[in-house]
Order: C-alpha cells, then structure tokens, then sequence
C-alpha cells in the first residue's frame, strides 16, 4: 500500500513538472544520465573518507567515480583543489567558515539577508550566525553591491573573512574589487557562486578562481547537476595556505559529516562531463539571454525590478508598486502552473514569509529549449495574473493581527484557485509545456 502511495506521488509530481513552467531561479532539470546514476547501486556503498583512505572496503569504484568528479571539477573551473562530498551549499559554507575562523574574535562579511544574502553566510537564523561573529554589508538602490559600505565596514572591522554571493543579486559579480578589498585587511575572499557557476563555465560571467580564495558552488542550479557541493581552493588560496586544501577535506570529513553520498557525486560528475561539451556553453549564453528578454517584457508592463534589469539568469521584482506581496503572487501563479519564490527586498518592511518581493529565473525553462519569444508570452501571463492577484489582496492580508491575516490569506488562496481565468490560463500553460518536452536535448 506504502509503495503504491508512493509511486503516485511520484507521477503526480512527474506531471507537474512535465505541465508547469518552473521558474525558480534555484532549480533547474538533470540530464536522464545524471539522474539515472542518482538511482543506481552507488546508492549502496558507504564511503567515509577520502579517495584512496577509506574506512571500509569494497571501495575500488567509487573511489574511481570520485576521482572523475574532482578532476573534472578542477579542470572546468580551473582550481587545483576540490572537495565534493559536501551534501549541500549550507553545510560547505560552515565547514568553510570552520577552517577560516580560526578564533571567537574573528569576523565574517557577508551580504544582508534582506539584501539578497544567504542564510549559510552567517544570517542570525541559521546556526552559522551563532557560531560566528558576522556583520553584513547592503545592496544600493540600484541592486549594486554598496562597494563603499563594503570598504568601510572591512577596514574598521578587519574581517577574517568576506563572502560574495547569495540568494538574490542580478548583477555581474565583480570577484576583483571584492579581492582588493580583502587584500587590504589581510582577509580571506569566499566567492559563493552557487547560482551563477554554470554561466561561469558557459563564460557569460567572470571566473571567480582568478581572485578568490575559495569558490563554493552548490551543483545544481545552472550547473544542472545532482543537489550537492564543490568546495574549491584556488592558486591565491594555497599561496596563503598551502594546507587549506587538506583542512577544508577535514572539516567536511570528518569534521561535518559521516559517509557521502556516492550516488550523487556520480551524478555530479556526470554533470561537469556535460558542462565541458560545446552544448552547454549555448546553454549559458541562452539562459542570460531568456533573463534578460523576461525582465524587459516585465518592464513593460510596469513591474519595478531590483537593479532595473538582470546581467544573468535572476530577476527579481519588487511588488509594491502593485499594491500585493510576494506571497500572493507566488500563490496566483502557482494555481496556474508557474512556479517561482517570494523574495524580500532591500529594507523591506514586510517579513520573510510574506515579502514584498518575488524572484524569477531562466535555467529550467531554458533547459526546455525556450527562447525570447516564449519569455514576452510568460511576462504576459505574469501580468494578467497579478491584475488578478489584485482583485483578491484584501487590505486584512499583512494587517499585523495574525488570526485575522491567516484567515485572510485562507480565503485569498481558496479564491485563487477556484477562479476561471485562473483555470482557463493553466490548460494554456499546459498545453504550451507540451511544446517543450522535458529531456528533448
């Protein structure tokens, strides 16, 4: 009975993704390769330690496996060191921040979380918050990292440690200007390029290896891999430490965690093989240029973006202007088949939860073969349904009582989804999906 229950779930989600446009920038789909190594007798072994130092037998192929996933990873983002095991980007970041901090005194830089940064970046909800002292720098009103605050707060705090990367930022990472200014203190440079490594590959992004220390990148996203994690030491890295490689190797095993998941670093490794082929570097630049038609349809129709456009695969919108929040919108769409996430906003005044903004991104819709064309026809849609979202959004939704904002949000959800123009817009989204079959590349 167990097993049947689950394997409709299974379908059911199998359908979703065949019938709804998945436009969550975090997300994207793996090739029937790595998917399929995801399934496979990898699955079976345990393989606690490092290739070739293993503390059970029966290891001979998978320490191959992972071999081919280091050497790939070194020879695309070209770093000498790399560690795959780490189950995924949250976990990387805090064995990265357990080696660079080596005392209670030293102090962390990372970007805002309402400013588009991470919780693993030392944000106060998450346990890297509370291990480390962090401060954290903010965007400008043009989306731009606020390089004068960054110089500022780096030379009166003399940080051991400044992050680039995030959750949210839609522009080019300029990894050199962050470089100089750890220079200066002495810091070490953590380039996170969980969401743009794939562009990085694709050469539609600058190469983070050139200037920092050590680049982390989840290996999803636009990498399009299984859901795991690089952590790489670059030139500059072990110049300043010619141990760093062995200590971040240590801090993941076993300093963090047991036994990796020998399936889904075969998977990742499968995917960098396909990162080296022509085919993906297209993918890349096609993936920027989706980014970049869907924000300027977006503009059209009035829709204010955080940093006015997109230079990669993100964009992101700030929903005031409209009079609704992230969350009711991210609902309205979903009732129609398109997915996306409700994101905060520089300074803003509504919580995490309900936010007032909501973010948009082109890998996996991409990965389908779409191209600008299909993105002035998505804007459209996103438009008619935040008209709709409007009719809806009751002035009880985010009035600070919360019974009276719980029901409200109830009923706007019920109403939503029972709404005919909804209805009609989710068979056209389906039967548009049907044009662009999953896997067809």
């Amino acid at each position: 009975m167990i097993m049947s229950e689950v394997f409709e779930l299974l379908r059911k989600e199998k359908r979703r993704q065949r019938n709804g446009l998945v436009l969550i920038a975090s997300e994207n789909y793996i090739s029937p390769d790595a998917l399929k190594i995801l399934g496979s007798e990898f699955s079976n072994k345990y393989a606690e330690g490092q290739v070739g130092k293993r503390y059970y037998s029966g290891n001979d192929w998978v320490d191959g496996i992972e071999q081919l996933a280091i050497e790939s990873a070194k020879k695309v983002f070209g770093v000498p060191h790399c560690n795959v095991q780490s189950y995924s980007g949250s976990p990387a970041n805090l064995a990265i921040l357990s080696v660079l901090c080596e005392k209670k005194k030293d102090i962390v830089l990372s970007q805002e979380l309402t400013h588009g940064g991470h919780l693993s970046m030392g944000q106060k909800a998450s346990l890297t918050g509370r291990f480390f002292k962090t401060e954290h720098y903010r965007l400008t009103r043009r989306g731009e990292v606020n390089w004068g605050e960054l110089e500022k707060m780096t030379r009166r705090l003399k940080p051991r440690v400044i992050f680039s990367g995030g959750t949210a930022y839609t522009k080019k990472f300029d990894f050199k200007r962050y470089a100089d200014i750890a220079a200066k203190v002495g810091a070490y440079f953590v380039a996170d390029v969980s969401h743009v490594a794939g562009l990085v590959v694709a050469g539609v992004h600058p190469d983070p290896a050139v200037y920092a220390d050590v680049v982390m990148t989840t290996s999803h996203k636009t990498l399009r891999g299984g859901r795991g994690a690089l952590i790489m030491v670059t030139k500059r890295g072990l110049a300043k430490d010619e141990s760093l490689g062995r200590k971040i190797d240590r801090a993941v095993f076993p300093g963090l965690q047991g036994g990796p998941h020998m399936n889904n670093i075969a998977s990742i490794a499968v995917a960098l093989k396909e990162a080296q082929e022509i085919a993906f570097k297209k993918y890349g630049r096609r993936v920027v240029k989706n980014a970049k038609a869907l924000a300027e349809s977006l503009l059209r129709y009035d829709f204010k973006l955080i940093g006015g456009a997109t230079e990669n695969h993100m964009i992101w919108i700030d929903l005031t202007k409209k009079g609704i929040d992230g969350w009711a919108l991210q609902v309205a769409l979903e009732a129609a088949g398109i997915y996306t996430n409700r994101q905060t906003i520089p300074n803003d005044p509504k919580s995490a939860y309900y936010p007032s903004g909501l973010r948009l991104g082109t890998p996996a819709i991409t990965t389908r073969g779409m191209q600008e064309a299909q993105m002035r026809l998505i804007a459209e849609w996103i438009e008619v349904i935040s008209k709709i979202t409007l009719e809806y959004y009751s002035e009880d939704i985010g009035s600070g009582n919360y019974a009276k904002d719980q029901e409200a949000r109830k009923i706007f959800k019920e109403k939503v989804f029972a709404d005919k123009r909804i209805k009609k817009l989710k068979k056209e989204v389906r039967e548009f999906c049907k044009k662009w079959p999953l896997f067809k590349w």
